[in-house]
């Protein structure tokens, strides 16, 4: 067997990807609150779990913003 290095992990820009997301849960927020079948009955909760969406990202955008979410500091 060939001994071969481990491959080097993929840089990702992360606060480029957690707006992404936050995107995401905005625009499943205006769904389930444009379509009255989305939000109704046994689905009351969809929207709060959108708005939930938006502040644990907002709150992870502001983490790695301030520099805490930095592996390489690990």
């Amino acid at each position: 067997m060939t001994n071969t290095a481990p491959p080097e992990p993929m840089r990702i820009d992360v606060l480029r990807l957690i707006l992404v997301g936050l995107g995401v849960w905005a625009l499943a927020l205006v769904l389930t609150l444009a379509v009255p079948a989305l939000h109704t009955g046994a689905r009351q909760w969809w929207p709060w779990s959108c708005v939930c969406g938006l502040i644990l990202g907002g709150l992870g955008y502001l983490y790695v913003w301030r520099g805490r979410g930095n592996a390489s500091s690990a």
